[in-house]
């Protein structure tokens, strides 16, 4: 297996297992990924997700060493290995939060991997690149669009267009990551911020990450109307009518996802 996969409670895990290749994006990873995706969706007992490597590296990218063997039909490769268009955008989609456990070097493909996530922490000392144009390519999968509407046209444009790293500290200064803590507690922390999520009211926290991901690619009044229209809904839950027994009773809510 490319990918690892456990649950701890409400909150599961999801693992890039090829330490061997650096944790290297291949067809299988690709295929892999959406399989977990799909199970993940489906299950209602999952409330948030973790999203790190096996070893030091986070992800080092495409396998382009598999690409390289294609010869000439490298393009056409690409194109079936999934690694154009959105290959990561089940992760955006889906309805439970991903944080991003960057625990190493994130590169490439790994980089447009790490956007496709909702929060992203990353351990002290992790590079941070997009080196495509040094091959005569630009960053797939998502990773100009994403970059840009994360940290702004400008930074992304010097990322994207000098195709040099940055390190972990200035990750976290442009709000590409939200902390850098240790290596060791990388993992971790990004379980606790997963466990505050899980915690939360599903609906709501389901209904919150659509209309922040939708909402900013609309015109502000739109934008508005669609979360006026998404809180009028939770109005009508019996996880809005819990909470605020819970509130009352101060008590912690036993929420349902209903």
């Amino acid at each position: 297996m490319s990918l690892s996969f456990e649950k701890r409670g409400a909150v599961a895990r999801v693992t890039l297992d090829r330490p061997d290749h650096h944790n290297a994006i291949d067809t299988t990873v690709i295929v892999q990924l959406h399989d977990v995706c799909e199970a993940l969706a489906d299950d209602a007992d999952v409330r948030a997700v973790v999203l790190t490597g096996e070893g030091d590296v986070f992800c080092s990218g495409w396998d382009w060493e598999a690409l390289a063997s294609h010869g000439d039909d490298s393009l056409e490769a690409a194109r079936d290995a999934g690694m154009l268009d959105d290959p990561f955008g089940c992760l955006a989609e889906m309805s439970k939060p991903v944080v991003c456990a960057i625990n190493g070097d994130v590169i490439g493909g790994g980089l447009a991997l790490a956007l496709a996530c909702d929060v992203r922490v990353a351990a002290e000392g992790a590079r941070f690149a997009l080196p495509e144009t040094a091959m005569g390519l630009i960053p797939m999968a998502g990773a100009t669009q994403r970059l840009a509407r994360l940290v702004g046209r400008g930074k992304a444009l010097e990322i994207v267009l000098t195709g040099e790293s940055i390190g972990a500290d200035e990750a976290f200064r442009i709000g590409l990551v939200s902390a850098v803590v240790s290596r060791e507690k990388v993992v971790g922390e990004a379980e606790r911020i997963a466990g505050r999520i899980a915690e939360r009211g599903p609906l709501a926290v389901k209904y919150a990450k659509e209309v922040i991901s939708r909402g900013i690619d609309m015109p502000l009044e739109q934008a508005l109307r669609y979360e006026t229209d998404l809180t009028v809904i939770l109005q009508t839950t019996e996880d809005r009518a819990e909470g605020v027994r819970a509130f009352l009773e101060k008590r912690k809510p036993e929420f349902k996802g209903k």
